[in-house]
């Protein structure tokens, strides 16, 4: 009887060690096997915009309603732009006068211009020939006394007048053979720039009458409605983008040098656990915290994590804002390229 029961006991101890072995404890639930793929928890993170003017107006149209959705580009909504079309109009003037003043400055006079002011010269040089003759005959009749020095003096004076316009033509004339002063073509081409640079703020603001959108996403909320005054700072849609899509799970201490950025992962859902996502880490945070309320762990415990980002590459629509997880690291694939 002892003998047997000896033999109980010695099976049982063996039995009881080649179930350590083969890992039956895990198998049972009672523990994790060493072998298991690292199972993290958390939520979809998917990033919204709020779409508004840059500039103020009324609000014309508006093209999407909520839970449409919309592509990168799209005319999401108009303002009345008659007020920047006139702006741009008077804009478009300006510069085009400022550009034609430019222009004849660096063109310089034109040939009939300067055969005018030669004309000029060789009118005021006949004056002049004039003058001095009829000064030089008073000068000589003034002794006889057959012209008064009134008369003598009024001879020189039209004579010196004569002189003064004929040396004002002249140089009249050598400014406009010299052509115009560089300092005057600065001066207007920096007028031209200056209203080039009032120009192209005209056509950006009226170019942002028009509400574009970023990028693919679904119309969350339509805050405004047509006829309403708007300023840059309001809102007037709330987009939520289809890409990037993002997990934000946590990684307990002990396994944090099991993940790494570029690591491959899967994730998948509650509603569709038989479906996995195909991402990779793109960031893990350099600073611990403790455990949010939200996530939940196998421990059930408080304990320092780490965050960190999952860009999942194959999103669709059933990846909801804030949807919980479940983020799997393939088995052997943790350790073959942990830390």
């Amino acid at each position: 009887m002892r003998k047997r029961i000896a033999i109980i006991v010695a099976a049982l101890i063996i039995l009881a060690g080649g179930a350590w072995l083969l890992d039956l404890p895990a198998r049972l639930g009672l523990r994790r096997a060493q072998s298991d793929a690292l199972t993290l928890y958390g939520n979809v993170d998917i990033r919204q915009v709020e779409l508004g003017f840059r500039v103020s107006g009324r609000i014309k149209t508006m093209h999407f309603d909520e839970g449409d959705s919309v592509t990168a580009g799209a005319l999401l909504a108009e303002l009345d732009a008659s007020p920047y079309e006139s702006a741009k109009a008077a804009n478009d003037a300006l510069a085009a006068q400022k550009a034609a003043t430019l222009d004849k400055l660096v063109a310089g006079p034109r040939p009939a211009e300067i055969d005018q002011a030669r004309a000029n010269v060789a009118e005021r040089q006949a004056d002049l020939d004039n003058a001095q003759r009829a000064y030089d005959r008073a000068r000589s009749l003034r002794p006889a006394g057959v012209v008064s020095q009134q008369q003598l003096d009024d001879a020189t004076a039209a004579k010196n007048m004569a002189a003064a316009r004929l040396a004002s033509s002249q140089q009249a004339l050598r400014l406009l053979e010299e052509g115009t002063r560089p300092e005057d073509i600065a001066g207007a081409r920096a007028d031209l720039q200056s209203a080039q640079a009032n120009q192209a703020s005209a056509a950006t603001q009226l170019a942002d009458t028009q509400l574009l959108a970023p990028a693919d996403g679904v119309v969350l909320s339509r805050v405004r409605e047509p006829g309403a005054i708007v300023a840059p700072s309001d809102v007037v849609y709330v987009v939520s983008l289809n890409r990037p899509v993002w997990v934000r799970a946590y990684v307990a201490e002990p396994q944090l040098g099991q993940v790494h950025p570029g690591l491959a992962v899967t994730v998948t859902t509650d509603t569709a656990p038989g479906h996995a996502y195909h991402g990779h880490v793109g960031f893990v945070s350099p600073v611990a915290e403790f455990t949010p309320k939200t996530v939940e762990t196998q421990e059930l415990r408080t304990d320092l994590v780490y965050r960190l980002r999952v860009i999942v590459e194959d999103p669709d629509q059933a990846l909801r804002q804030g949807m919980p997880v479940t983020v799997a690291v393939p088995q052997g694939t943790a350790t073959a390229q942990g830390g």
